[in-house]
């Protein structure tokens, strides 16, 4: 139950509005004040890449991390709210991120 349920829920007379609608549609990903963090490591002599300290929601980080390994045509995960591309893809993704509209940070190398 997301929170426009909750809402629904609290207040059933309650009776939304156009301009409500239309700015919830244009803005499906949270945007945050923090940067993103990018980070290399090696996990068992191979290189993945790792994003963390996203403050939204878990669903839109999930589908962010599809939407970046389908762009980059690599494997990942979404574990403990960090998305896990294997390989270093820090700058592709950080110009992704960019054009997204997301501050990110590069962390070490």
């Amino acid at each position: 139950m997301d929170l426009q349920d909750q809402l629904k829920n609290l207040f059933p007379d309650h009776v939304q509005t156009e301009s409500a609608e239309n700015d919830s549609e244009t803005s499906k990903i949270w945007m945050q004040d923090d940067p993103i963090i990018c980070k290399y490591e090696k996990r068992k002599g191979k290189p993945i890449t790792i994003l963390e300290g996203y403050t939204g929601a878990n669903e839109d980080f999930k589908a962010l991390a599809k939407e970046i390994k389908t762009t980059l045509s690599v494997g990942g995960s979404f574990k403990d709210d960090k998305i896990i591309i294997q390989g270093d893809y820090r700058e592709k993704i950080m110009k992704i991120l960019q054009e997204k509209g997301f501050s990110v940070k590069r962390v070490g190398g």
